[in-house]
């Protein structure tokens, strides 16, 4: 769960906050009102969405940054 996958961050134009997400990962993405919420949530994002691989034996892609 501590791998160092890269987080993105953009403002989100449509709703206020922002969305964050982490790209190796498809589909782990999620929102927060401040940065810092937006990253806090990616956390829980990225938990569940590793869980979920491991669960279903799923490739789980290296971090790029390794």
């Amino acid at each position: 769960m501590e791998l160092p996958y890269k987080a993105e961050i953009i403002k989100d134009t449509d709703e206020s906050g922002y969305v964050a997400y982490i790209p190796e990962l498809k589909g782990c993405i999620t929102t927060g009102m401040t940065i810092e919420e937006a990253l806090e949530n990616l956390k829980d994002a990225k938990e569940a969405w590793l869980s979920s691989a491991i669960e279903n034996e799923d490739n789980i892609p290296s971090p790029q940054n390794l």
